[in-house]
């Protein structure tokens, strides 16, 4: 299968109608989350179906201390409205979200499953999960889990102060957390591993590609017979996967600055080798 790259800024007021369309990690609920943006998303496009990969409401966040702006409440009624006008909602529950479990099935245009393959309109499958079922940490150690929860969390907050700063100097929107994630080499290690248990695991599922979320590192390469889709996130990158009309998928996000939110086509991932 193959990904889709064009280059150049896209006007948000622009809608747009792709046949499927994957968000992960909103993480609804937290002071990180690029609520704006998902509702620009959400606006100026239109999805027969849109899966929810997981962590969509970050309810580890949320057991700390409540935080549910207004914005947050309006990204959750615009989903609910897409449903009602016709979009198939497919929730994918994660790690943070967890409590979704206990309701699987299917509720009118809203269908929640752990897994799900889907069939583009090329007749491609792919296999879509969030992606926590294969990390071993969050298998085998969840207080660590929670510990590194805590880390990440504070990396987020420090984006706000730094962000400040490099406005009164002109400068753009600068993710520390995600600059810190890149370039800690343990980090890109796990990235690696990570992506090999995916593809391994999806390879005994007789699909062509695999597409999940989790790691908040968005992605697309083939590793060995099947190719690997991360749809990142929406606390650092802001990024979608979408499905057109051919079959076709492309990597979209949303580039923040300090005055406005645009949509354009992710650049290919830096390769992680090394």
């Amino acid at each position: 299968m193959k990904m889709t790259h064009t280059h150049g800024y896209y006007s948000i007021t622009d809608m747009n109608h792709y046949r499927t369309a994957w968000i992960s990690d909103l993480h609804l609920g937290t002071r990180g989350c690029k609520a704006h943006a998902i509702l620009n998303f959400l606006k100026d496009n239109e999805f027969d179906t849109l899966y929810l990969v997981g962590d969509i409401v970050d309810i580890w966040a949320l057991r700390r201390g409540i935080y549910w702006p207004q914005e947050h409440n309006d990204v959750i009624q615009k989903l609910l409205r897409k449903s009602r006008k016709g979009t198939h909602l497919i929730y994918i529950p994660g790690n943070h979200d967890e409590f979704i479990d206990g309701f699987l099935g299917k509720f009118g245009d809203i269908t929640i499953q752990k897994q799900f393959v889907h069939t583009t309109a090329k007749g491609e499958k792919i296999l879509v999960m969030h992606g926590h079922e294969l990390d071993v940490v969050i298998q085998n150690l969840g207080w660590l889990a929670h510990i590194g929860d805590l880390g990440y969390k504070l990396l987020l907050e420090l984006n706000g102060p730094v962000n400040f700063f490099r406005r009164l100097f002109g400068y753009q929107y600068w993710s520390l957390s995600a600059y810190v994630k890149n370039e800690v080499k343990n980090v890109v290690s796990f990235i690696g591993k990570f992506e090999e248990a995916v593809t391994h695991y999806a390879a005994n599922h007789e699909v062509d590609s695999v597409l999940c979320g989790h790691i908040h590192h968005a992605a697309s390469h083939a590793i060995g017979k099947v190719h690997y889709y991360n749809t990142g996130d929406w606390v650092e990158s802001c990024t979608a996967i979408v499905e057109h009309a051919n079959g076709e998928l492309e990597l979209k996000y949303y580039a923040i600055d300090a005055e406005h939110v645009e949509e354009e086509s992710a650049p290919e991932p830096a390769s992680l080798a090394g």
